[in-house]
């Protein structure tokens, strides 16, 4: 009888050991820091088609396992190695296995925040959205290009740029590019109101011609405060038929915007963004001009200027006159200085 006890206590021991030794085990598998150990957050990118094996190679690649067996069997045990969702996903620092398991098992992502601004070109719009998403450069180019997707917008493939309005936005990885147009062009139809739309009518200007002509003036200057001026001449200018004469579209014509003087020679350039070949604005946006900009040309200032020139005595600000002959002499004050600076 005896014997009966100290066998059935000595199981009950054995099981319980083994019992606390799995539960200890089972705890630090799935609670254990794991992920980024004593490293900083980071994001962790699957494409789209990746497999489970690539996934976990990645981890051990960019060291952001501690320990790859105890990942890969417990992704065995919650089904995760046939389970694999593509997306961007934030790695906390010093996290466990089951808090990444869990957000890569329902897919929970990380929103990318899309910034952009100082964009020029449509190539460099397309390089910079679309190797940030799963939808790649290739597919927004070819939507941008194709004038029958465009033309759905009421854009074509020049004006087209005119939907993305320089702002900070929140978009998931796997957002396709038609998803992300569509949403671009949610938030142009957001930013222009009925009040913005019956100012551009004010003036004479479609919602295009506004972008266009903003996009002049923030090329021209930086200054909040002078910008309303400077949509102002060459909205005098477009009034009374004169060209626009605008040196940044005839950078932009060349594609080479590190030029700090247009000579004639510049200006000479067969392009219809040269406003110095052409009449009234360009085919479409010469940069993505800023919120303040667009607002400056829809809140015009109402004057007689129809020049300006840079001046050097206010950096970053401009000279504006009423006259050619006082324009001559205030540009020639102004070659002068930069003949003396060896600016050319």
């Amino acid at each position: 009888m005896l014997e009966k006890i100290n066998f059935k206590s000595g199981l009950i021991l054995i099981t319980s050991i083994f019992f606390i030794v799995f539960t200890f085990y089972g705890f630090q598998i799935l609670f254990a820091d794991n992920v980024q150990v004593d490293k900083p957050d980071r994001v962790l990118i699957i494409p789209k088609g990746a497999t489970f094996q690539q996934v976990v190679d990645s981890l051990e690649m960019n060291k952001i396992t501690h320990d790859r067996l105890s990942f890969m069997f417990l992704s065995k045990l919650t089904g995760y190695k046939e389970n694999v969702k593509p997306g961007r996903y934030l790695l906390k620092s010093n996290s466990n296995n089951y808090t990444l398991l869990k957000a890569l098992i329902k897919g929970r992502q990380t929103p990318l925040k899309l910034t952009f601004n100082n964009i020029r070109l449509k190539e460099e719009l397309v390089e910079k959205i679309g190797s940030k998403f799963a939808f790649g450069a290739d597919s927004l180019a070819y939507m941008l290009n194709n004038p029958s997707i465009t033309s759905q917008y009421g854009f074509d493939t020049s004006t087209v740029m005119s939907i993305f309005i320089p702002n900070t936005y929140e978009y998931y990885y796997t957002i396709s590019a038609t998803e992300f147009l569509d949403k671009m062009f949610k938030e142009y139809q957001k930013f222009w109101t009925e009040e913005r739309k019956q100012k551009a009518n004010a003036i004479g200007l479609t919602q295009s011609q506004v972008s266009i002509l903003a996009s002049i003036v923030e090329e021209e200057t930086k200054q909040n405060d002078e910008k309303p001026v400077v949509a102002g001449v060459y909205l005098n200018r477009l009034r009374k038929g004169q060209r626009l004469e605008a040196d940044p579209t005839v950078k932009f014509a060349l594609k080479d915007f590190s030029i700090k003087r247009v000579y004639n020679v510049h200006t000479k350039t067969e392009s219809p963004y040269n406003t110095y070949r052409n009449n009234g604005l360009p085919p479409g946006p010469i940069c993505l001009p800023m919120i303040s900009s667009l607002d400056a040309v829809l809140n015009v200032a109402k004057h007689e200027y129809y020049f300006f020139c840079a001046d050097l005595s206010k950096p970053g600000y401009h000279t504006f006159t009423k006259n050619y002959d006082d324009h001559r002499k205030t540009a020639k004050d102004y070659r002068t200085t930069l003949d003396k600076r060896n600016i050319h």
